[in-house]
Protein backbone atom coordinates (compact mmCIF):
# COMPACT_ATOMS: atom_id res chain seq x y z
CA UNK A 1 0.00 0.00 0.00
CA UNK A 2 1.39 3.40 -0.73
CA UNK A 3 1.82 6.27 1.60
CA UNK A 4 0.49 9.76 1.20
CA UNK A 5 3.17 12.20 1.47
CA UNK A 6 2.46 14.69 4.09
CA UNK A 7 -1.30 13.19 4.30
CA UNK A 8 -1.70 14.43 8.16
CA UNK A 9 -0.44 17.94 7.07
CA UNK A 10 -2.90 18.36 4.54
CA UNK A 11 -5.73 17.03 6.23
CA UNK A 12 -4.84 19.24 9.02
CA UNK A 13 -4.13 22.75 7.13
CA UNK A 14 -7.38 21.54 4.55
CA UNK A 15 -9.17 21.12 7.71
CA UNK A 16 -8.40 23.98 9.18
CA UNK A 17 -9.45 25.95 5.80
CA UNK A 18 -12.93 24.24 5.50
CA UNK A 19 -13.46 26.21 9.36
CA UNK A 20 -12.49 29.73 7.99
CA UNK A 21 -14.84 28.94 4.47
CA UNK A 22 -17.78 27.99 7.19
CA UNK A 23 -17.85 30.79 8.86
CA UNK A 24 -16.90 33.40 6.01
CA UNK A 25 -18.37 31.28 3.02
CA UNK A 26 -17.39 32.96 -0.34
CA UNK A 27 -17.04 36.49 -1.46
CA UNK A 28 -14.53 37.84 0.17
CA UNK A 29 -11.08 39.06 -1.40
CA UNK A 30 -8.46 37.01 -0.89
CA UNK A 31 -6.63 38.99 1.58
CA UNK A 32 -9.59 38.46 4.49
CA UNK A 33 -9.17 34.61 4.01
CA UNK A 34 -5.62 34.95 4.40
CA UNK A 35 -5.63 36.63 7.97
CA UNK A 36 -8.74 34.61 8.81
CA UNK A 37 -6.61 31.42 8.16
CA UNK A 38 -3.61 32.50 9.96
CA UNK A 39 -5.96 32.52 12.62
CA UNK A 40 -7.08 29.44 12.56
CA UNK A 41 -3.75 27.50 12.04
CA UNK A 42 -2.16 29.42 15.20
CA UNK A 43 -5.76 28.46 17.18
CA UNK A 44 -5.22 24.59 16.21
CA UNK A 45 -1.33 25.19 16.63
CA UNK A 46 -0.10 23.94 13.04
CA UNK A 47 3.00 25.53 12.27
CA UNK A 48 3.27 28.07 9.37
CA UNK A 49 4.72 31.56 8.02
CA UNK A 50 2.39 33.70 6.22
CA UNK A 51 3.35 35.73 3.29
CA UNK A 52 6.87 33.57 3.75
CA UNK A 53 9.77 34.49 1.00
CA UNK A 54 11.43 31.83 -0.62
CA UNK A 55 14.37 31.48 -2.98
CA UNK A 56 14.05 30.47 -6.75
CA UNK A 57 16.53 28.62 -8.44
CA UNK A 58 17.45 29.21 -11.94
CA UNK A 59 19.95 26.88 -13.04
CA UNK A 60 21.83 26.36 -9.83
CA UNK A 61 21.67 30.38 -9.70
CA UNK A 62 20.01 32.53 -7.07
CA UNK A 63 16.90 34.97 -8.20
CA UNK A 64 17.31 38.12 -6.48
CA UNK A 65 13.55 38.24 -7.07
CA UNK A 66 11.78 35.92 -4.33
CA UNK A 67 8.68 33.81 -4.79
CA UNK A 68 6.23 35.13 -1.62
CA UNK A 69 3.95 32.10 -0.75
CA UNK A 70 0.52 32.38 1.41
CA UNK A 71 2.14 30.16 3.66
CA UNK A 72 4.16 27.68 4.31
CA UNK A 73 3.06 25.04 6.83
CA UNK A 74 4.85 22.25 8.70
CA UNK A 75 8.03 24.08 7.08
CA UNK A 76 7.05 21.25 4.13
CA UNK A 77 3.73 22.43 2.64
CA UNK A 78 3.49 25.37 -0.11
CA UNK A 79 -0.44 26.59 0.58
CA UNK A 80 -1.44 29.05 -2.29
CA UNK A 81 -4.69 31.06 -1.42
CA UNK A 82 -7.15 32.00 -4.33
CA UNK A 83 -10.76 33.62 -4.37
CA UNK A 84 -12.04 32.86 -7.74
CA UNK A 85 -15.47 31.45 -9.24
CA UNK A 86 -13.08 28.58 -9.78
CA UNK A 87 -9.85 27.08 -10.35
CA UNK A 88 -8.51 26.24 -13.59
CA UNK A 89 -5.05 24.71 -14.95
CA UNK A 90 -3.73 28.33 -14.56
CA UNK A 91 -3.76 28.22 -11.02
CA UNK A 92 -2.49 24.44 -10.77
CA UNK A 93 1.01 25.43 -13.40
CA UNK A 94 1.70 28.51 -11.21
CA UNK A 95 1.80 26.31 -7.75
CA UNK A 96 3.38 23.35 -9.81
CA UNK A 97 6.07 25.88 -10.93
CA UNK A 98 6.78 27.32 -7.37
CA UNK A 99 7.14 23.78 -6.70
CA UNK A 100 9.80 23.45 -8.80
CA UNK A 101 11.67 26.46 -8.37
CA UNK A 102 11.30 25.89 -4.58
CA UNK A 103 11.87 22.02 -4.47
CA UNK A 104 9.06 21.97 -1.97
CA UNK A 105 7.46 18.74 -2.68
CA UNK A 106 3.99 19.12 -1.37
CA UNK A 107 1.52 22.17 -2.29
CA UNK A 108 -2.33 22.71 -1.81
CA UNK A 109 -4.09 25.31 -3.83
CA UNK A 110 -6.80 26.38 -1.57
CA UNK A 111 -9.88 28.66 -3.40
CA UNK A 112 -12.28 30.18 -1.20
CA UNK A 113 -14.09 31.70 -4.43
CA UNK A 114 -16.29 29.14 -5.59
CA UNK A 115 -20.01 29.33 -4.96
CA UNK A 116 -21.46 26.77 -2.04
CA UNK A 117 -18.40 24.97 -0.88
CA UNK A 118 -14.46 25.43 -0.70
CA UNK A 119 -12.25 23.94 -3.78
CA UNK A 120 -8.95 22.54 -2.78
CA UNK A 121 -6.20 20.65 -4.99
CA UNK A 122 -3.26 18.70 -3.78
CA UNK A 123 0.12 19.15 -5.38
CA UNK A 124 3.08 16.82 -5.47
CA UNK A 125 6.12 17.18 -7.55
Amino acid sequence: MATILLADEVFAVVGAAIEVHRELGSGFLEAVYQEALALELAQRQIQFAAQAPLAIRYKQQLLQKNYIADFICYNQVIVELKALNRLTTLEEAQLINYLKATQFRVGLLINFGGLGKLEWKRLVR
